[in-house]
């Protein structure tokens, strides 16, 4: 699977709850968090900043899923990374 153009697609990363204070906080009570963490699978051509294997956060609203070989995988576009570690 190759990405085109300005699409990036990654693998999410699902992190287990966090404990803030002795409470568990799980996906649904950490709904403010605006960005993800994921692992990116493979870049389009006209992406220069990061490359595949890099893990990055990006905007969680931004893209759509797509399913590949039964695992579910997210495309985003590049502008919608905002760190890359």
């Amino acid at each position: 699977m190759q990405a085109i153009n300005d699409y990036v697609v990654v693998d999410i990363i699902k992190e287990g709850p966090k404990k803030v204070g002795g409470l568990i906080l799980t996906d649904k009570t950490d709904e403010t968090n605006r960005y993800k963490k994921a692992n990116i699978i493979s870049v389009g051509n006209m992406v220069e900043v990061v490359k595949t294997g890099d893990s990055i956060y990006y905007d969680a609203i931004a893209g759509h899923d797509i399913s590949y070989n039964d695992c579910m995988y997210r495309v985003i576009r590049a502008r919608d990374i905002v760190i890359v570690e």
